[in-house]
């Protein structure tokens, strides 16, 4: 509130319609990396002063500053989870992100780091690859890292998204998590916050070294998602003589229980038993879960091709279980 003037009543100062439409109309600026490197400052001072003859005014000299390039880097994972992965798969992708914090254009150098510890196994990182701008990684489009070659060269606050890929090791089990970081380094040089490299920043002045070191790094991980399949078999023997004997004639059913376990899952998973030696296949016996399938090789998941059964199970996740049952007579 403002005071009135005398004989006036108070009114509160507010913006009009066209102040507001004006500040909504103005570009926002990004803050982070500061002003640029290579700006000059200037300033200059001024006295007034009357030595009887009236008001005179002198400027002192003028002061110019070259800003200094700051040299920060910011590397963040891009992945909201664990990326999950099998025994022994192959370019499994971590996805990264790479800000230039500083206030000049800076290339950086890229590395990764699979070995540090905290995990399970270490993932063999094989390639890395710089996104074509759409986010999503293809080997055709985006482009492999050369070291020293193509380094990502980025102006202040550019971001660039960047793949690494690496290779699962086959002894990995099921809930085994991989850990790798990704590294960005200036290549005008790193430190320790405050380090200087004398006239190698843009624009001519410094490169001082920021409160990331000029080489960020962030980590992420895959999680092994593996599955194991065991088989129990079974077989009941009913005869003429309601007794469990089996003698010739006798009826045999055999029951296999397929047990999958882990986080992960299999796929083409198929129960296929010959039918044994002097023993007869019972026509139409092969159930799924206690329903019934036929002979045919058709539509449903099971056949009988004169000399064995098979029960096409499909793809199966850990924790389930399938149950198959079929019946021969003793000959």
């Amino acid at each position: 509130m403002m005071k009135a003037p005398v004989g006036g009543a108070k009114h509160q100062l507010l913006p009009s319609c066209s102040m507001l439409a004006l500040l909504a109309a103005l570009p926002m600026q990004a803050e982070a990396a500061g002003t640029r490197a290579g700006s000059t400052i200037s300033n200059t001072a001024s006295a007034s002063f009357d030595t009887g003859g009236g008001t005179t005014t002198v400027d002192s000299n003028r002061v110019d500053l070259l800003v200094d390039e700051l040299l920060d880097v910011t590397v963040d994972s891009s992945d909201p989870a664990d990326v999950p992965t099998t025994p022994g798969a192959t370019a499994q992708v971590l996805t990264f992100s790479i800000t230039n914090s500083g206030n000049g254009v800076e290339a950086f150098a890229l590395t990764t780091v699979a070995n540090a510890g905290g995990d399970d196994y270490d993932p063999i990182v094989t390639q890395i690859y710089i996104d074509n701008g759409d986010g999503v990684f293809d080997a055709g489009t985006d482009t492999l890292y050369t070291a020293g070659a193509n380094d990502p060269s980025l102006d202040p606050d550019q971001s660039r998204t960047v793949f690494v890929l690496a290779t699962t090791p086959g002894t990995a089990v099921d809930g085994n998590r991989g850990i790798v970081s990704l590294v960005a380094a200036a290549k005008t040089g790193t430190g320790n916050p405050g380090d200087s490299f004398a006239g190698q920043g843009e624009g001519g002045g410094d490169a001082v070294v920021g409160s990331t070191g000029a080489d960020g790094q962030d980590a992420g991980a895959f999680v092994v998602s593996a599955a194991t399949v065991t088989l129990v078999k079974s077989a009941v023997v009913t005869n003429s003589l309601n007794t469990a004997d089996p003698i010739p004639g006798a009826t045999i059913t055999y029951t296999i229980v397929a047990t999958v376990a882990g986080s992960g899952s299999v796929s083409g998973l198929a129960i296929t038993d010959n039918i044994p030696a002097d023993t007869s296949y019972v026509p139409g016996s092969i159930t799924l879960g206690g329903a019934g399938l036929s002979d045919a090789a058709d539509g449903d998941a099971g056949d009988y091709n004169g000399t064995r059964i098979n029960v096409a199970l499909g793809t199966v996740a850990g924790g389930q279980t399938r149950t198959v049952t079929f019946r021969t007579t003793i000959d």
